[in-house]
């Protein structure tokens, strides 16, 4: 692994660390405003990007790298409502996303085939993670502040689960 790829994978691994501290910032809110079970949908979010900070850890330390830490940015603490919350929670993916192109494209450049493997993977999630945001947009258009609506959706998003693979080690 070059040291580019090294520090774009370190890069990448704190961003993932910053995005757990914007859903639980979110969380935090949703919690504030009684929408309990958007809290918990988005805590559940918190523990999957601590999961992907992991994945490039542990991954960092297989390829002979080493992981390096970073300070993390304040996330914001106020939004206008639970859908300009999941706005920004798409708009944040969507940023996501393109760093893990670009690591891709490096990772090709550099004919590190192995980087392209792992990284396949979250190419694939980033799909996942910006379709959830999406749908849950798309719900919350549907119900159009209902407050009916709104009581079933976050009873609907209280039953997320995350489970962690029985192989990962943190």
């Amino acid at each position: 692994m070059t040291e580019k790829i090294e520090k774009m994978i370190n890069d990448q691994m704190n961003f993932e660390f910053y995005s757990s501290y914007i859903y639980m910032a979110m969380a935090a809110y949703c919690d504030s405003v009684d929408l309990q079970g958007f809290a918990h949908w988005l805590k559940v979010q918190v523990q999957e990007e601590m999961y992907h900070a992991f994945k490039m850890y542990n991954y960092l330390l297989d390829r002979n790298g080493r992981p390096f830490f970073q300070q993390v940015e304040a996330p914001n603490k106020e939004w206008k409502s639970v859908k300009d919350v999941f706005e920004n929670a798409l708009k944040h993916e969507k940023i996501v996303t393109d760093r893990i192109n670009k690591i891709m494209t490096a990772a090709m450049q550099e004919n590190d085939h192995a980087t392209m493997s792992f990284y396949n993977w979250f190419v694939t999630e980033q799909v996942e993670e910006e379709k959830n945001a999406d749908t849950i947009i798309k719900k919350l258009n549907f119900i159009n502040n209902s407050s009916d609506g709104l009581f079933m959706f976050d009873k609907e998003l209280s039953a997320r689960v995350f489970t962690l693979p029985p192989d990962f080690v943190f």
